[in-house]
């Protein structure tokens, strides 16, 4: 959290336009995501669009939040990092089902996939640059994307490592590692929505 007093919020034409790209480029990913997921049996897949869900949960929050009170914003940044964990605990069980009932991920569907999410995240996180430094929700959005942008990488690793294999452990295990990294996010985007309630309460006389 910057201590400058200098942060910025969505105000303009162009700051909107902005969440609000992100919010479908996430929207379509998470979709596009969960049913390759889906098909191609890939736990770190299903991660990865549970994680690009949340981002597009984040990018609502956030446009719903501009020109709303601070106490609004954190309240806003809390319900963030809370889904965030949620959808990370959920990720965890989900591995735990697959090992224990066997599962048989397709190696081109992570790698093509994971690779579009990418491209996109990559793009996203340009895009949302100038916001990095701004209010707790809007930081909130530039944590969960560059989140994104590691997990792509994982699981293309992943991908490939299957394919070279021929086993699905490292697809168990890039959906464990995403899975601890969203829930390290969340506890990041709460301890920052914390910090925040504390600075926005009057000082005691």
């Amino acid at each position: 959290m910057s201590d400058c007093g200098c942060h910025h919020e969505a105000k303009n034409a162009q700051e909107r336009r902005v969440l609000w790209i992100a919010l479908a480029l996430n929207a379509a990913m998470a979709v596009i995501g969960g049913i390759a997921g889906w098909i191609g049996q890939s736990t770190g897949l299903l991660a990865d669009a549970l994680d690009m869900l949340s981002d597009a949960t984040a990018y609502a929050i956030g446009l719903v939040a501009i020109g709303r009170t601070a106490r609004f914003k954190v309240n806003a940044a809390w319900l963030s990092g809370s889904v965030l964990l949620v959808l990370g605990v959920g990720v965890l069980v989900e591995v735990g089902r697959r090992v224990v009932h066997g599962a048989e991920p397709v190696s081109g569907w992570m790698i093509g996939t994971a690779l579009l999410s990418l491209a996109v995240n990559v793009t996203v996180l340009r895009l949302l640059s100038p916001l990095k430094s701004g209010e707790v929700h809007l930081r909130a959005t530039w944590i969960f994307t560059r989140a994104d942008v590691v997990a792509n990488i994982g699981v293309i690793v992943a991908g490939l490592l299957v394919w070279w294999l021929a086993t699905p452990y490292p697809d168990y295990i890039i959906g464990t590692l995403i899975g601890l990294y969203v829930i390290k996010e969340a506890f990041e985007i709460l301890g920052d929505a914390r910090r925040a309630q504390v600075e926005s309460k009057p000082p005691i006389t």
